[in-house]
Formats: C-alpha cells, sequence, structure tokens
C-alpha cells in the first residue's frame, strides 16, 4: 500500500543513526525477533522489552517494538516461554510484532542517548565524556555548559523537574551550595566515567552509582553527583529518537504511525524514608 514499509527498511534507518559496529563488544543489538519483509504500519518505542511494554504494543497493535535495552543480552539455552523473556518472545512471535534494540550503540552515537538528555536539562555546547578516540565527536556520556551558573541543589531541582518521576527520585552528594556551570552526563548506569567526570564538570548526573565509588570519589575532591533512576536517565532519548525516525521514513516517502511508551518500567516502586 502507498506509505507502507518494512521492518528491514525500519531496521536499515535505524542502524543508520545508531550502527552497530558503535555498539561494545559484549552487547547484543538490532533485530531480535519478527521477518524482515513483514510490513510496518506502527512502531512502539521503549527503554525495556518487558511484558508491560509488549501489553502496551498490543493494545496499540504495533508491528515494531524498538527498545533501549536489549531482551537477551546474555546466552540462552531456551525461550520456552517458562520464564519471563521467552514469554515475551513467544508473546511477540504469535503476534507478529517484531523487536529491535540499540543499545550502546545508541549511547556511544551522535546524537545519541546522553544527547537526549543533556539537551533536556538546558546544556549546551557538548562533547563527549570519553570520546572513542581523542577529537571523536563519538563517544559515551556527554560535557555541557548551563546557559547560567547556579547550585548544585537548585540544578537538582532542575534534573527532577526535567525527568519522568520515579519513585527513586533525585539523589545528591556534595555540597550543595557549590556553583554548578559545566556538567557531565551519561544515559545509564555510568559509575566508570567518574574520573572522567571530575576532570570536566562541577556536576555529573547518571544512574546506578555504588555507595563506595562515590564516597572515593567525593573524598578525593571530585564533582558533585546527581544520581537518577536508569530507566528516567534513558526515557529521554525515546521521543527524541522517534522523532528522527519519523523524518527519516517521510525522506523514503513512508507515513508510519509512532508511538512513545510512558509506562515507567522502572523496577522500584516504593520510596520510604526512615522517620529517625
Amino acid at each position: 500500500m502507498p506509505g507502507s514499509v518494512t521492518v528491514r527498511a525500519v531496521v536499515d534507518l535505524l542502524e543508520r543513526r545508531y550502527p552497530p559496529d558503535l555498539a561494545s563488544e559484549w552487547d547484543a543489538v538490532g533485530l531480535v525477533c519478527g521477518d524482515p519483509d513483514a510490513s510496518v504500519s506502527r512502531i512502539l518505542f521503549a527503554v525495556d522489552p518487558v511484558r508491560a511494554v509488549v501489553d502496551e504494543a498490543l493494545l496499540l497493535q504495533a508491528d515494531l517494538i524498538v527498545t533501549h535495552h536489549p531482551l537477551l543480552l546474555r546466552g540462552v539455552h531456551s525461550v520456552a516461554a517458562v520464564d519471563h523473556k521467552g514469554s515475551v518472545l513467544h508473546t511477540l512471535i504469535s503476534h507478529g510484532i517484531s523487536l529491535f534494540s540499540a543499545h550502546t550503540n545508541a549511547d556511544h552515537a551522535n546524537p545519541g542517548v546522553s544527547d537526549a538528555l543533556a539537551a533536556l536539562l538546558g546544556l549546551t555546547d557538548l562533547r563527549p565524556l570519553a570520546p572513542s578516540e581523542v577529537g571523536s565527536p563519538v563517544g559515551t556520556g556527554r560535557v555541557g555548559v548551563l546557559p547560567s551558573e547556579m547550585t548544585v541543589s537548585a540544578f537538582a531541582v532542575v534534573v527532577a523537574d526535567a525527568l519522568p518521576a520515579t519513585h527513586h527520585g533525585v539523589r545528591v552528594a556534595g555540597d550543595l551550595d557549590s556553583p554548578v556551570r559545566s556538567v557531565a552526563v551519561c544515559g545509564g548506569s555510568g559509575g566508570d566515567l567518574l574520573d572522567a567526570a571530575a576532570a570536566t564538570a562541577d556536576a555529573y548526573v547518571t544512574a546506578d552509582l555504588r555507595h563506595h565509588r562515590a564516597q572515593d570519589h567525593l573524598v578525593d575532591g571530585g564533582c558533585a553527583l546527581i544520581d537518577v533512576a536508569h530507566w528516567a536517565s534513558e526515557w529521554p532519548w525515546l521521543p527524541v529518537a522517534a522523532d528522527a525516525l519519523r523524518a527519516d521514513l517521510a525522506g523514503i516517502g513512508s507515513t508510519v504511525e509512532i508511538h512513545v511508551s510512558t509506562v515507567p518500567t522502572d523496577p522500584w516502586t516504593l520510596h520510604l524514608r526512615s522517620p529517625h
């Protein structure tokens, strides 16, 4: 039909923006399941390939799900529908829904996951926090500058207001009154880049920071830390990637309905503060 597109054509457009060779060696990206020659009329973008997202795709009657996180990151010996991942795969296949993931290739691409996070926080003059090679625009994380200087506590409010709400919330480590102008960000788990952030920024926004590593970083005079939910730090990429795909499809004369999932797939469901 006029304007129709195949799974293969969509994958080709996605991999032009997020080349598979940018992915880390341990990663598993690309088309997970689905017929490359199947027709696509409706696409759903999400962070996680979990049952709640599959249920959303079923309600939307989507033909393709594009996720950031892979479904099968580690080797498996069975995909029987006796566990969560097997059930997800069986549901996708039985309903003719394809699944594609862009993980570390989307992290490293320019623009990529961290660019979307940085833009949402108002950062400009972006460059990679850990470039793939000296001077390369490709790499992990981003460093940028705020329009004007503010305190750590004020910037933490900016982060909390900008990101999707989660029970994890926003945690801050460091002097709340210290000034912030340069900011490093890394969507997802960015603990490995603490040294790079300390050398280039006044504050670092990322997820999954560990107690001892954060403590050592601060004792050594490192920048302020703003720890957010993993899911929330990567969600801003979804509407950006969806808009980019929409434009790319229009460029080849295809009009496909594209949706961005708003179902929170952050695993934490309650956050209590001790009264003591």
